[in-house]
């Protein structure tokens, strides 16, 4: 079997989206299917430093780059349009990353043209609360050939559950699967020494409520069993958003509690999640939650809003605290989670166990491997008006 993957950019600071796509890929070459990923160069204002037209290897990965020419949104590539068009026909099946980007949209029409299946993976971006931002610019799109994208995939899929009953709920769209994320396992675990502490790792963004998470932080560990906790924030994100966080911080005068430590990747990434005694994530919304489940691979044991979509599995594998975003809620899990060590631990170890039981890379390259061998091919979705089975995490 031959994939392509096409992304709309690979660079780590569009986070999670292009690890999982660059994770998925990595996975099914692992079991066999010969796998390519296309993407632009697109690295925010800069271009990520790779060849371009001609195939390479990213982090392990046959890929091909085309320049990315207008905004960072569109990231509108006519390179990448003309190859698709020239090649598609080579591959079985084409997975598109995503909805709203140049590159989604070529590639979905590529394959159409030249009748061979696609699936949609839409990033969240088609959630109830994602098109409530800026939606007269997503309503635009949705008309100029979004919905025709969807209407016309073999499949769609969707990271969980809730992600689905969402989407197909308010955007009437069937054909939906559920595959999730895989996580990478590494047995090493946390040593125990140092000060304990709450981590944020993400990208920073207004979504993530990191003020709710500073606010009850600051309020509970003024209790004198908690004061030796600190609060590490590692990511970097929206200039403004980043100094109202720091204003918040330096106004309570805890700059010694409450730290920034930037961007981390790579083993300095595994090690603070690691080393974490709680990870928190206090989103408004997440389709899914890579963080999250990389912290519980971790045996880290996590603190989630319920708008995080991983927060059911938190839940149902007793991995941590689920909480709403009033502020009182907030500060009473997080003083639960901070005051109890051995519930903790235990809820750290649980986390890990359901990583390893449902959400390993090899057992989601089965899935895609199961869903891309039982797909139709593109000429006869539009006539289809049956529902593939979601496929389950567990």
């Amino acid at each position: 079997m031959r994939a392509l993957h096409v992304v709309p950019a690979l660079a780590a600071r569009y986070g999670g989206p292009s690890l999982a796509a660059v994770g998925m890929a990595r996975a099914l070459l692992a079991s066999g299917v010969e796998v390519v990923l296309a993407a632009t160069n697109a690295d925010g204002p800069k271009d990520l430093p790779v060849p371009l037209g001609d195939e390479t290897s990213f982090e392990g990965v046959p890929a091909i780059f085309f320049d990315r020419k207008g905004s960072e949104a569109f990231k509108y590539a006519p390179g990448l349009s003309a190859w698709l068009r020239a090649h598609v026909h080579t591959f079985d099946v084409v997975h598109v990353h995503g909805i709203f980007s140049h590159a989604c949209l070529a590639a979905a029409a590529a394959a159409r043209n030249a009748g061979v299946p696609y699936v949609v993976r839409p990033l969240g971006n088609l959630s109830s609360w994602s098109m409530n931002r800026k939606p007269i610019r997503k309503r635009i799109a949705w008309h100029l050939g979004v919905r025709q994208m969807l209407e016309r995939a073999a499949a769609i899929h969707y990271t969980s559950e809730a992600e689905r009953l969402d989407v197909e709920s308010s955007r009437g769209l069937s054909r939906g699967v559920v595959i999730p994320h895989g996580i990478e396992i590494n047995d090493r675990r946390r040593d125990g020494s140092g000060a304990p502490y709450v981590l944020f790792l993400s990208r920073i963004h207004p979504k993530k409520r990191l003020e709710l998470l500073i606010d009850a932080f600051i309020e509970v560990t003024r209790e004198e069993p908690l004061r030796n906790w600190r609060l590490v924030i590692a990511g970097d994100g929206e200039p403004r958003y980043v100094k109202q966080l720091l204003d918040i911080i330096y106004r309570a005068r805890v700059q010694d509690r409450v730290l920034f430590t930037g961007w981390v990747d790579g083993d300095e990434k595994a090690q603070v999640l690691r080393e974490a005694s709680l990870f928190a994530l206090t989103s408004s919304h997440e389709n899914f939650g890579i963080c999250v489940a990389e912290a519980m691979a971790a045996h880290t044991p996590v603190l989630v809003s319920e708008h995080v979509d991983l927060s059911h599995d938190v839940r149902r594998g007793d991995a941590g605290w689920v909480t709403s975003l009033d502020p009182s809620d907030v500060r009473r899990h997080l003083r639960d989670a901070l005051l109890h060590d051995t519930v903790r631990h235990k809820r750290g170890a649980n986390g890990r166990r359901l990583i390893e039981r449902e959400f390993t890379w090899a057992r989601v390259a089965g899935k895609l491997t199961s869903l891309y061998a039982g797909l139709p091919s593109a000429g006869t979705v539009a006539a289809r008006t049956d529902h593939l089975p979601a496929v389950k995490a567990a």
